[in-house]
């Protein structure tokens, strides 16, 4: 296959694992849709603001465990171009793949040309937060992107109960076609959605009689969780890190509750959710010099709020790299609704990327100390490991992630991903 032949080449070549499905898109026009529709259980698309790669890995390893064969593109690539590239990497030299669904990250905007292709049996539409305003429009313009998503879904389409404009696609819907997760109310304070982190006062679904949903955060205790899941208690501890993982650990449960059948091992089902490690560059964490090196994806105001509170800076030294490549999002003004000032007692050693001095500026505002501001991130990366030898971690935005893991891999072991 001459698809598979690109995807080879491009990878000795180092290229992105997006390269050979731009090819394929080119030269077979319906190779998704045709290699999708062998999968018996179907495809799911797993969209919204934040947290689609960490949420996509745990629903993998919830079906995983009670045998299912999944494909998904795991690479994070979320455009059809990187579905695309994944599908040439499981296919044999026929067009046949050995799996039995499909789970899919898909970033909003490419979501809705893909339902168009790819009619989705499952949905899992997680929010929506102000994000790359420059690329999608206003925040409403997202929430109709989602809505598309859950309108061409067959069978389930798996809602945030707590975000007022995911919970309203609902109206567009047949009400048994759908399913919600949701917040026990004494942890809604914790992930406000995008208007409270705004000092909106609007009636929320927190405000008013909220559906009944098949998975509820019950509690959080450091890295363990309490999920009432269809009425029963579960409890268990994460690999993950960060409050908004856990959050994030609901939603994969319910969905997989909707696709898996009532007998499942529901003992398989919490060790697999346990054992789930972070996502590359979502609180991945490396070793360098001997330390932990962890890198941390930051991308729109609420993601970071809840990173810099997830991740407490004592002990760590800190690196903030910031670019505004496309993929990024250009308009970086939302880096002046976060607020900083947990950083103080430690300060900030490095600030890097394109917009070093935008960061700088800000963090200058909030009186948080820095070392060092070198917009190159190569050498922005050296002086900080040449530093000292304590635990390292670095919020990064996401084309700055890639450009810092290909050259922390010339150090130290790191999951190769293209």
């Amino acid at each position: 296959m001459l698809g598979k032949a690109i995807r080879n080449i491009a990878r000795i070549r180092g290229g992105g694992s997006a390269l050979p499905g731009l090819f394929v898109e080119k030269i077979d026009p319906d190779f998704i849709k045709r290699t999708l529709a062998q999968l018996p259980h179907g495809t799911v698309v797993v969209s919204g603001t934040n947290g689609k790669t960490t949420t996509t890995k745990m629903v993998v390893a919830l079906l995983e465990s009670q045998g299912l064969k999944v494909f998904t593109n795991r690479t994070g690539s979320n455009f059809t171009r990187g579905v695309a590239a994944a599908l040439l990497g499981e296919v044999d030299n026929k067009g046949n793949i050995d799996c039995d669904i499909a789970v899919l990250e898909l970033d909003e905007a490419h979501a809705v040309h893909f339902v168009k292709t790819v009619n989705p049996r499952y949905s899992l539409l997680l929010n929506v937060m102000r994000d790359q305003l420059d690329r999608f429009g206003e925040i409403d313009t997202t929430a109709k992107m989602l809505a598309q998503i859950a309108n061409a879904t067959s069978d389930t389409v798996v809602l945030n109960r707590e975000d007022p404009r995911i919970a309203a696609i609902a109206k567009t819907l047949p009400l048994e076609k759908v399913h919600y997760f949701g917040l026990a109310p004494e942890l809604t304070h914790l992930f406000p959605n995008d208007d409270e982190l705004r000092g909106a006062v609007i009636k929320s679904n927190k405000q008013l009689q909220a559906p009944e949903a098949g998975v509820i955060l019950q509690g959080i205790k450091e890295n363990t969780a309490q999920f009432i899941v269809e009425g029963k208690p579960m409890t268990t501890t994460l690999k993950l890190h960060g409050i908004y993982n856990i959050y994030n650990a609901a939603a994969a449960l319910a969905l997989a509750r909707c696709i898996l059948p009532d007998d499942h091992d529901r003992t398989k089902l919490v060790e697999a959710l346990s054992n789930v490690t972070p996502a590359f560059g979502r609180g991945e964490t490396l070793t360098v010099n001997g330390q932990p090196f962890e890198l941390v994806l930051v991308k729109n105001p609420s993601g970071f709020r809840l990173s810099l509170s997830s991740f407490k800076p004592a002990g760590y030294d800190t690196m903030i790299a910031i670019n505004d490549n496309y993929a990024d999002g250009r308009d970086m003004s939302w880096l002046w609704d976060v607020e900083f000032e947990s950083l103080q007692a430690e300060g900030v050693a490095t600030v890097t990327g394109v917009r070093a001095y935008d960061m700088a500026l800000r963090l200058q505002y909030d009186e948080i100390a820095m070392t060092l501001v070198e917009p190159d991130l190569n050498a922005a990366l050296r002086q900080f490991l040449a530093s000292n030898d304590r635990p390292k971690r670095v919020f990064c935005t996401y084309t700055a992630m890639l450009a810092l893991r290909r050259e922390l891999a010339k150090i130290t072991d790191v999951e190769t991903i293209s």
